[in-house]
C-alpha cells in the first residue's frame, strides 16, 4: 500500500471509482475505490513540487467507459507539465516566474489557463503553446476557473475577484470580494453561480454579475478549498480539520471535523455521489453524499447508504427498504412514482407497490437531471434527453442543433403530458417547444422569442393540449405567460406579475403560485389574462411573505399545499384554500351548476371571479352573467345580456371575441359570415376610423 509522505496537494477523479492525488513527496498515485488498492504511477524528480492539476476533460456525449487521458499538472518550478495517464511526462513548459498556483482546462478541452505567483493569467493551446497573456497583476493569482461557456476567465487579485472575458476591449467585472486574500474560486456551468473561499475564514457565493447570493459566518480557521458538485446543486467547503457540505443556496447540510490538517483541494467524482480531499498531513480523505430526502404527499423517501433507500408512509408508518444493484446517482418522487438512476440502470417504482420496480438500462452516461410529469417522465445525461413512459417504455428524444444537455437543469427544462420546453444556453431569449409523443418541434416548428433572457420556465400541468401555457421569469423578474401552441400568428406574451423571484404550477389543476418581492400571490387562474384582463387582481390570493427571510424559493406545489425552502435551508409549507382546485374540476368537466352553486357556499369575490372569466373563455353565457353580477361589474352584465339575445350564431361568437378584447379575430369572424354592416359597426364604435 502506497502513502504518502507530506502533504498531499492535489486530488482528481478519472472514473468514478479512480482517483489520482499528488504529494510534496513528489509521487502521483492512483487510487482503486472497488479494490482499496494505491500504486505509484510516477515518482518525480526532486525539484518539482505539485500545486495543483487537472484531467483533461472528456469529450462530450461519448460512451461512458472512455476517460480522462491525460491530465496538466502544475508545480512550484514555474512550469506545467502535460502528463498522460501512465504518468508518462509528454512535454513540460516554463510558464511562470515563481510557482504556477493553478491551471484549468476549459469545458471543451480547447485552452488551458495558468495563474502564477508572478500575478500573470495566461492562456495556452491544448498542446502546450502560449496563445495569449490574459492580465498582469500586482499580486500572485491563486486560483482560477472557466465561465460557463468558456469565453470568460475568472481569477482572484488579493481581496478582488475579476471576471475578464477572453474577446479584448470587452468589459472586465471586478469587485471585493473578502476581507483577506482569497484562496480559492470556483464556477459551475450549470447554475452559473461563482464560489469563493479567503483568509477571513469565509466562504460565499456570487451570481456572475457579482452579486452577492450566500456569506457564510467565519469559521474558525482560513478556508483552503471549495468546489461545485458537476450538477451545481451542492458544493463542499475545506478548512483546517473541517470538511463542509452545502446547499447551492449556501446554507450547511453537514459539517464534518475529519483529523485531516488543512483540506487543500477537493475534487467531486463525475456522478457527484462523492467527494475527494487533499489533506495537509499526507491523507486523502473520501466522503459520500448520502441522506439525500424526497417527499410526496403521504410518502419520505431516505437514501441511507449508497444503494439502499428507505420509504416511509407516514399514515400508516410502513416502512420499505429498497436494494440497488449499483450506487444511487439521481432520484425524483413526484405524480405517485419515485424514479431512481443508477450508474447503469433506471427503476421506476409505483408507490402503490415498493416490490416489483420496473427497470432498464441507460444508454449513456451519467443522469443528471430527472423530470417527471402525470404520464411520463424526462432523464438528461451527459449528450441528450430522453423520455420515458411510467412503464419504462422509450419515448422520444427531442434535439435542436447547438443543445447541450450537460448544462440542462430544472429551471431551464419543463415536461407537461403532451409537451416538451427547453430554454436554450445560445440564446437565452429563446424557448424551443416540442411535441412529447415524437420528440418534434411543436407546430409549424416557430421557437418562442421574448425580449429580455430567460431565467426559469414552468409548463401547466393540466387541461387539453391545445390550452397549454408556459409561465416564465425573465431577467428583470417579471412573470409572463403566453400559450404554447403557435399556429402562425403571433401569440401574445403577457405579463402577470412585476419581481417576481420563483414559481410553480399546481400538479393537479392549472392554479400557479409565486414569491413576489414580500408577498407569496396564488394565481387561480392564470387564464384570465386571456379572457378578461381587468378582473385579474379579483382572481389573486395575497398574502405576506416576509416571514420566509430573503431569497425563499418554491420546491413544490403539490394538492393545496405549496412547500418553499428558506434561505436558511429550513422547510416552510403554505395551505391555500381548496376550493379553487374544486371549481377547476368542475369547470373542466362542464358542471355550471355545481360551480355556481360552490362559489355561493364559499361567498368569495376571488371564487366568483374566476368562475366569471372561466365561464367566458368557455362560451357559457349564463353562468357569466351570474358570476359578473356577483363581483358588481355591471356594465359587463349589460353586454353579456346584449350578447345573449343577438340573432346569429356569429355574431355571438363575435361579441364574445370582442369582450376578451380579441377585435381582429372578432372582425375576421363577422366577414367569413358575411355581415359586413356588423363589421362596420363594431369599428365605429371604438372609432377605428380607418377601417
Amino acid at each position: 500500500m502506497v502513502t504518502h509522505q507530506e502533504l498531499v496537494s492535489c486530488v482528481g477523479w478519472t472514473t468514478a471509482e479512480e482517483l489520482y492525488s499528488c504529494s510534496d513527496d513528489h509521487q502521483i498515485v492512483k487510487w482503486n475505490l472497488l479494490t482499496s488498492e494505491t500504486t505509484q504511477i510516477v515518482k518525480l524528480p526532486d525539484d518539482i513540487y505539485p500545486i495543483d492539476f487537472h484531467w483533461f476533460p472528456k469529450s462530450l456525449g461519448v460512451k461512458k467507459q472512455t476517460q480522462a487521458e491525460s491530465f496538466v499538472l502544475t508545480s512550484s518550478d514555474g512550469k506545467f507539465h502535460l502528463i498522460s495517464k501512465l504518468g508518462r511526462v509528454e512535454k513540460s513548459v516554463e510558464a511562470h516566474c515563481g510557482a504556477v498556483l493553478a491551471g484549468r482546462w476549459n469545458y471543451e478541452g480547447t485552452a488551458l489557463v495558468t495563474v502564477g505567483e508572478d500575478g500573470q493569467i495566461k492562456i495556452w493551446s491544448k498542446t502546450g503553446m502560449l496563445r495569449s497573456t490574459l492580465a498582469q497583476q500586482g499580486t500572485p493569482v491563486y486560483s482560477v476557473a472557466w465561465g460557463p461557456d468558456s469565453e470568460k476567465v475568472l481569477f482572484t487579485a488579493g481581496k478582488q475577484l475579476i471576471i475578464k472575458p477572453l474577446q479584448p476591449n470587452a468589459k472586465v467585472l471586478q469587485w471585493k470580494a473578502h476581507d483577506g486574500i482569497i484562496l480559492k474560486v470556483d464556477w459551475n456551468s450549470v447554475n452559473d453561480l461563482i464560489l469563493s473561499a479567503g483568509e477571513d475564514c469565509k466562504y460565499k457565493v456570487w451570481d456572475s454579475y457579482g452579486r452577492l447570493l450566500y456569506n457564510s459566518q467565519p469559521h474558525e480557521h482560513p478556508i483552503t478549498s471549495v468546489a461545485w458538485a458537476p450538477d451545481g446543486e451542492l458544493f463542499a467547503v475545506g478548512s483546517f480539520h473541517t470538511l463542509c457540505l452545502c446547499d447551492k443556496t449556501g446554507w450547511s447540510y453537514a459539517l464534518e471535523k475529519p483529523n485531516t490538517g488543512s483540506i487543500f483541494n477537493i475534487a467531486w467524482s463525475i456522478d457527484g455521489t462523492q467527494i475527494a480531499g487533499a489533506c495537509g498531513n499526507g491523507h486523502v480523505i473520501f466522503a459520500h453524499v448520502v441522506e439525500q430526502h424526497w417527499e410526496w404527499k403521504n410518502f419520505q423517501v431516505t437514501l441511507t447508504k449508497r444503494r439502499t433507500m428507505q420509504v416511509r408512509n407516514v399514515l400508516n408508518d410502513a416502512v420499505d427498504l429498497l436494494e440497488f444493484r449499483d450506487r444511487v446517482i439521481k432520484a425524483s418522487l413526484n405524480y405517485a412514482h419515485l424514479v431512481v438512476s443508477t450508474s447503469l440502470q433506471c427503476y421506476v417504482f409505483s408507490t402503490k407497490n415498493w416490490n416489483t420496480p420496473i427497470i432498464f438500462d441507460l444508454k449513456e452516461g451519467t443522469v443528471s437531471l430527472i423530470l417527471q410529469a402525470e404520464r411520463h417522465f424526462l432523464l438528461v445525461d451527459g449528450s441528450s434527453i430522453y423520455l420515458y413512459s411510467y412503464e419504462g417504455r422509450f419515448i422520444s428524444s427531442p434535439k435542436f442543433p447547438g443543445m447541450r444537455a450537460d448544462i440542462l437543469n430544472a429551471q431551464t427544462v419543463s415536461l407537461s403530458n403532451d409537451t416538451i420546453a427547453i430554454r436554450d444556453k445560445a440564446d437565452e431569449k429563446i424557448i424551443f417547444l416540442f411535441e412529447a409523443s415524437t420528440g418534434k418541434p411543436l407546430g409549424d416548428g416557430k421557437f418562442l422569442s421574448h425580449k429580455n433572457e430567460i431565467l426559469e420556465i414552468a409548463l401547466d400541468q393540466k387541461g387539453l393540449t391545445n390550452d397549454r401555457k408556459i409561465a416564465f421569469i425573465d431577467k428583470n423578474r417579471d412573470l409572463c405567460i403566453t400559450s404554447v401552441k403557435r399556429f402562425g400568428k403571433e401569440e401574445q406574451i403577457i405579463k402577470l406579475g412585476t419581481m417576481v423571484h420563483t414559481m410553480a404550477w399546481n400538479d393537479t389543476c392549472n392554479i400557479l403560485c409565486g414569491l413576489q418581492d414580500t408577498r407569496f400571490i396564488v394565481w387561480y387562474y392564470p387564464n384570465t389574462v386571456y379572457v378578461d384582463r381587468d378582473i385579474l387582481p379579483k382572481t389573486l390570493y395575497e398574502r405576506d411573505a416576509s416571514e420566509f427571510s430573503k431569497n425563499p424559493h418554491i420546491m413544490s406545489f403539490v394538492g393545496n399545499q405549496v412547500t418553499i425552502r428558506r434561505a436558511d435551508g429550513s422547510l416552510v409549507h403554505i395551505s391555500i384554500s381548496p376550493y379553487p382546485a374544486i371549481l377547476h374540476e368542475y369547470v373542466s368537466s362542464s358542471k355550471w351548476e355545481d360551480a355556481v352553486r360552490l362559489c355561493r357556499f364559499v361567498k368569495e369575490q376571488t371564487m366568483w371571479a374566476c368562475l366569471a372569466a372561466m365561464a367566458v373563455a368557455n362560451r357559457d353565457m349564463t353562468t357569466a352573467e351570474i358570476a359578473y353580477a356577483a363581483i358588481g361589474e355591471i356594465d359587463k352584465v349589460q353586454y353579456i345580456n346584449f350578447i345573449k339575445n343577438l340573432p346569429s350564431k356569429e355574431s355571438k361568437m363575435a361579441h364574445i371575441l370582442l369582450f376578451s378584447g380579441n377585435i381582429q379575430e372578432a372582425e375576421i369572424v363577422l366577414l367569413q359570415a358575411g355581415l359586413v354592416y356588423q363589421a362596420i359597426q363594431i369599428n365605429i364604435n371604438l372609432y377605428n376610423w380607418e377601417r
